[in-house]
Parts: C-alpha cells; sequence; structure tokens
C-alpha cells in the first residue's frame, strides 16, 4: 500500500559531486548503500523499517521512518535518481501479546487474548477494525500518510498467510542446526531448554507456542511439537502461516524472503543485528547496511515505551509545533540519546527556522549539512519566520493574550505589513505558541519579588526606556538594557570586557528581568521582546513589578 509516490529529482551534476563526498550522516548512509550496489547493479534497492503493534504507534517509530526517508533520498541524489528504490513499513502482527499495554482501554478483555497473534485479539477501541494489530496498523499509516512518506505497508499475519515467506521458511529448516548453534549460546539455560526459531500457531488454542521441536521433517516443510496443555504430540507444516518465526530469526527471514537491503535499528538491538546477520548469511543472503540510532528518553531519562506510552506522542507534539521541527529534532545527532519530551519542543521549533534562514545564504557544500535540506528533500521553504516561536511565548506571556488577534496587533506594529494572511506561517507559529503557552507555561508561572537591588535597576531600566523613541529598535533597546547592569556589581562579569573596557554584563541580569517580569528562568534577546511588546507595555509590566500586581494576578 504505497502512501505517495516519489516525484522524479532533477539533479544538478554539481551537486552529486559534492554530496559524494558530504559529511551528512544520510550521505554517509547512503554511501553504503551505492558500494553494494556494486555487486548486484541490477537490483531495485529495498528499504525496511519495523513496527510492533502492541503498543500505539508513538514517535521512535516515526523517526525510524523519517530518518531512513533521509537516507532513501541522499541514495537517489547520490545515484542520480537511476536506481529503482522502495520503503517498506512492516508491521509484526502476528508477534503473540506478551502483556496487556498499560494505555489501552478494556484491558480486562485483552487479558484473555494473551499469546494470541495481534491480529487475531478484537479491537479494544471501538471495533472499527478486525483486530488489535489492524487497529495501530491504521494508526501507523493515518501518521506516516500526515507526512507524506513515500512507502508501502506490509502485514506480517498478510506475508506469512500468502506464503510470501514459505521459500524462506524451509530453507531455515533445512538449516535448523546452524541457526541453533547461532542463537542457543546467547540464552540463559531455561530458555536453551524451549527454544526453537519456529513458533508453531497452537491449532486448538491460537496461541503462538514458545515450545521445543521434538522433530522435523526436511523433506515434507512439518515440525513436531509437543502441546504444553495437553501433553498430545503435534505434527504441523511450517508454510501457510502456520507457525511464525521468533523474532531474530524473523528479521534474519525477513531480510531474506524481501531482499532487504538497508535498514536502521535501535542502540538496544545491536547484538540482535548481529545474530540476525549470522543467519540471514546461514540462509544464503547478505545482510542489508545500516546504523544503530539512540534510544529517546522521557522526562525522567527513562527509555520511550509503546507499551508504557511515556514520552510525546505524534499528536501531542503536533499540537503545540510544526511537523517540520518534529522532523529536524529526528536528524539531528541520531547517535546521542536525547529527551523527548515537551520542554524540547520550542527550541526545535526555533531551530528549525534557523537553519531555513540560513539555507539561502550557504554554498552547496553546506546546504547538504543543512538539516532542511535532508527535511524537504532538497527544496526548503525560501524564507524563515519574523518572529521566533520563543518570543511569541514571552509575548503571551506578557500580554495575557488568549486569542491570536491581540498577538497580531504586536507583530504587525513590529513588522508593519506583515498580516495572518501574508505570513500563513507565522499564523500557523502564533496558534501553537497560544496553546504552548496555556498548557505549559501558565501552570508554572512564578514571579520573583525583586529586591532591593533588583529594584533599583528595574527603577533606572523605566527611566532608560522612557528617554528612548517609542520606534527604537531591539539593539537599540538592549545597549540600553546591558547599560543598567554594568555599573551594578551583581551584574558584572568580569571575564568579559564592556565597551569602555570595564566588566561585561553577567546573565544574572537577564535571568532576574525574566524571574521578576515574565516569571520564568530564561527567554529570548530581551531587547528584541521589547522591541516586540512595545516599550510602553514593558515601562506598564515594570510598573506592575514593582507594585507587587504580577506575583498576585
Amino acid at each position: 500500500m504505497a502512501a505517495q509516490e516519489l516525484e522524479p529529482l532533477v539533479i544538478d551534476p554539481s551537486l552529486v559531486a559534492e554530496a559524494k563526498t558530504s559529511s551528512a550522516w544520510p550521505f554517509e548512509e547512503a554511501r553504503k548503500l551505492v558500494e553494494r550496489l556494486k555487486k548486484n547493479p541490477e537490483k531495485e534497492v529495498l528499504f525496511e523499517t519495523g513496527y510492533g503493534p502492541s503498543g500505539l504507534p508513538h514517535i521512535g517509530t516515526f523517526g525510524e521512518v523519517a530518518r531512513t526517508s533521509m537516507v532513501r533520498h541522499a541514495f537517489r541524489v547520490l545515484t542520480e535518481d537511476t536506481v529503482p528504490t522502495r520503503l517498506l513499513c512492516f508491521s509484526d502482527d502476528m508477534d503473540g501479546l506478551r502483556k496487556v499495554p498499560d494505555n489501552v482501554p478494556n484491558r480486562e478483555m485483552m487479558e484473555t487474548y494473551l499469546g494470541r497473534p495481534l491480529s487475531r485479539i478484537p479491537d479494544p477501541f471501538s471495533n472499527e477494525y478486525p483486530s488489535f494489530g489492524a487497529a495501530n496498523n491504521a494508526r501507523l499509516r493515518a501518521f506516516l500518510d500526515r507526512f507524506g512518506f513515500s512507502y508501502e505497508f506490509a502485514s506480517a499475519t498478510d506475508y506469512y498467510s500468502a506464503g510470501r515467506f514459505d521459500e524462506t521458511l524451509l530453507k531455515m529448516l533445512a538449516a535448523y542446526d546452524e541457526v541453533m548453534e547461532i542463537i542457543l549460546p546467547t540464552l540463559g539455560p531455561d530458555r536453551r531448554a524451549t527454544y526453537s526459531p519456529f513458533l508453531p500457531i497452537s491449532p486448538r488454542t491460537g496461541v503462538v507456542l514458545q515450545v521445543p521441536m521434538v522433530d522435523r521433517d526436511v523433506e515434507r516443510g512439518l515440525i513436531a511439537y509437543i502441546d504444553p496443555e495437553t501433553g498430545e504430540r503435534v505434527e504441523t507444516g511450517i508454510t501457510g502461516g502456520r507457525v511464525k518465526c521468533q523474532w531474530k530469526a524473523d528479521w534474519a527471514l525477513r531480510w531474506t524472503a524481501l531482499g532487504v537491503d538497508y535498514e536502521m535499528s535501535g542502540k538496544d538491538l545491536i547484538d540482535s543485528v548481529t545474530l540476525s546477520s549470522k543467519i540471514c548469511r546461514v540462509l544464503g543472503a547478505n545482510p542489508p547496511e545500516g546504523f544503530n540510532y539512540e534510544l529517546f528518553l522521557d522526562d525522567k531519562g527513562q527509555k520511550i515505551s509503546k507499551s508504557k506510552g511515556n514520552g510525546l506522542t505524534i499528536d501531542e507534539w503536533l499540537t503545540y509545533a510544526s511537523p517540520e521541527s518534529l522532523s529536524l529534532y529526528m536528524f539531528t545527532k541520531p547517535k546521542t540519546a536525547k529527551k523527548l519530551h515537551f520542554d524540547i519542543i520550542p527550541k526545535a521549533v526555533d531551530d528549525y527556522y534557523a537553519f531555513v534562514s540560513a539555507f539561502q545564504r550557504q554554498p552547496t557544500a553546506q546546504r547538504l549539512q543543512n538539516p532542511v535540506w535532508h527535511i524537504h528533500d532538497g527544496n526548503p521553504p525560501e524564507h524563515g519566520i519574523a518572529v521566533p516561536f520563543a518570543m511569541l511565548l514571552n509575548l503571551v506571556s506578557a500580554s495575557n493574550a488568549g486569542d491570536k488577534g491581540t498577538l497580531w496587533g504586536f507583530i504587525s506594529r513590529y513588522q508593519p505589513g506583515v498580516t495572518a494572511e501574508t505570513d500563513p506561517e507565522l499564523d500557523r507559529l502564533v496558534g501553537y505558541a497560544l496553546r504552548y503557552f496555556e498548557d505549559f507555561v501558565k501552570p508554572n508561572k512564578t514571579f520573583k519579588t525583586p529586591d532591593d537591588v533588583e529594584r533599583e535597576a528595574l527603577q533606572v531600566l523605566d527611566s532608560k526606556l522612557a528617554a528612548l523613541p517609542a520606534d527604537a529598535d531591539g539593539e537599540a533597546i538592549q545597549h540600553a538594557i546591558l547599560d543598567v547592569a554594568r555599573p551594578i556589581e551583581r551584574y558584572q562579569d568580569l571575564k568579559k570586557k564592556g565597551p569602555d573596557g570595564g566588566p561585561g554584563v553577567s546573565v544574572e541580569w537577564f535571568q532576574a528581568l525574566y524571574q521578576v517580569l515574565l516569571g520564568q528562568e530564561r527567554g529570548p534577546r530581551f531587547g528584541s521582546f521589547v522591541a516586540l511588546y512595545g516599550i510602553a507595555e514593558t515601562r506598564k509590566l515594570i510598573a506592575a513589578a514593582l507594585e507587587g500586581r504580577l506575583g498576585a494576578a
């Protein structure tokens, strides 16, 4: 099932030349595939991502598809789009349910289906889909479609049942002893006693059984096991969806049967990649290229999990920020563990627009390093944004704006001629800022009561602002703010030098301004904020702080 067809690329030869030496990680990965292709130049290149639908899709799942798509595009550039490529998003919906996820309804009903394939458990959400696996698969496809990825969706249940893996399953049966020699040394004694690469689907209970094989017939494609409940010896064929493979063997089965060329995975699966690659070679295939990315962590530093539902969901991120900012977060430092929670959203948004603004000024080599080139398949937007997201959040905070119209009043004065109609991208950002402030900034605002030093400094700042013209720009305002702090010992930074050769100004001064005036620990450049909010309005804010009205409000 394809979500979106790829448009043919028109590639400048000079771009290809730069791409061949670019150190951007998608190009480094794509060059592995260029080398791989030399051994079989007639082959299409198949990219794969995996999804376990035992829980709701999370951002980590999206990240794997987004990053793989970036590598795919880089490969198309390096090969000047002369090699056919496909991206297969594979769902292991034939896996047995080992535990009921914490974040699904009807958990008691789900308990009665433990051990059954995910595709044979009723939909606990609304009975809209034929199974729990199908419901989660639909959610996966929905958010991949929302981002416009070009991919094909594959269901393990469909592939096993339709015989897509039959030939390779028979190869694995013939190589049974070699596969066992690879896996058994990695298992504890109890698990070794029950391990088999084949998991029969019980014809009596429908449960995916983890039982040892007591006999196998390579010629007839049969295995035999003892039913763990009845003690009966059961013989079954391994084709046509009557068994599935243990997942390390299953991974190798899939790579071999489908001819997968590239698949990335989390750092926690390094050992599994090694084992699956060995099995793949035993089956006569070449394991795919790929790399291991670091894991996403929640706000407590724990690995995010589909079953726990910790960390952000796709919908949560997109409630407060643009899809492009999420893609940027996936692009940046994929081999570094990163926390994935609400606090990181504002920086991701502003970083994205900063990269967009920088792109037009960059030569080709730097453009290929710029994340937005990879996020937008080489065609990023031509313009950044007039007002940073962090600045909008502070504007909402200072003005207590509850609607777009109020914010646009400030923005239009700051940037004459810019309106919601002329800059719909900024208008989208205004909506995000209002929602983010209401849900995350406002509940945590704590205004500091100014002490004597801060009170005196604010009074001087008020006088400095009063002396400036109403239309003073952010730079002039910033200089006035710095001039207030320079003579005050508390705010002097001896490691920096001021314009007169004296001490510079420490960040403590700006922290005090944000704590006292906005009730938060940090913010963007304060002079630019005052230029946007207005000098008169900022003076009213100072007066309210000195009179103790901000904390009370």
